[in-house]
């Protein structure tokens, strides 16, 4: 039996505003507060509402009853996580210590399954554009990253100092995962013999054994090693 446009129309307005009490009463998380058991949640929920919809054998009460008990195992697990706080670590998992006293920890990377370019990514959308200026970096549970900047790098109001303001540099990646970035070695100028002299400088012998490195202008190169 095909569906009427007063059934899909009266399925779509009850279920917006379903949907609508439903997140009312859930609370107010912004999306980067979203966990993933929080967005998978959402994903369901819409795909219950999309199929109730379109499904010419499920009446209005089974989009009620659907929502309505959605919304009851999602208060029911809220409640846990806050009266029982044991819950927490399993059910919304425990922030990880990316980078530790400036180095890369590439044991958590691994089991966060992030690599260097994701790593530097979420650093850049904190304006952060030099892993040489975090101290601490810690990966929250819903995929945030909070950062904690060495002493030097931290916010001055330069007219509190009364000193002229400097330029401002990008950093340029040179290694990554022990791979020399030929092109961005290029675009500075410089070719592979100079990367080598910078790196026998700082006492290694081969782009091998460096995880990242980077450079700017008015700092010179940073180097992480690999380390075991």
């Amino acid at each position: 039996m095909e569906l009427s446009f007063l059934e899909v129309s009266l399925k779509v307005i009850i279920g917006f505003y379903l949907l609508f009490f439903t997140t009312k009463l859930l609370g107010k998380t912004t999306i980067k507060q979203l966990t993933p058991f929080d967005f998978i949640s959402a994903i369901v929920l819409s795909e219950l509402l999309g199929n109730g919809i379109y499904e010419s054998n499920v009446n209005l009460f089974y989009i009620f009853y659907t929502i309505f008990l959605w919304a009851v195992l999602m208060i029911t697990m809220e409640k846990v996580l806050l009266k029982y706080k044991g819950t927490r670590n399993l059910l919304e998992g425990n922030p990880s210590i990316i980078i530790r006293d400036g180095k890369i920890d590439r044991h958590e990377l691994k089991k966060n399954r992030m690599n260097i370019n994701q790593l530097l990514s979420l650093l850049r959308q904190s304006e952060i554009f030099s892993i040489r200026e975090v101290a601490y970096a810690i990966l929250e549970s819903n995929g945030s990253i909070s950062i904690l900047k060495k002493k030097k790098y931290q916010k001055v109001e330069i007219n509190d100092l009364q000193l002229p303001e400097p330029k401002a540099f990008l950093s340029t990646t040179l290694i990554m995962d022990g791979e020399v970035v030929e092109d961005n070695i290029r675009d500075l100028g410089f070719d592979h013999y100079w990367l080598e002299n910078q790196l026998t400088a700082n006492g290694y012998s081969k782009s091998e054994d460096v995880l990242y490195a980077d450079w700017i202008n008015n700092d010179g190169i940073y180097i992480v090693p690999f380390t075991n």
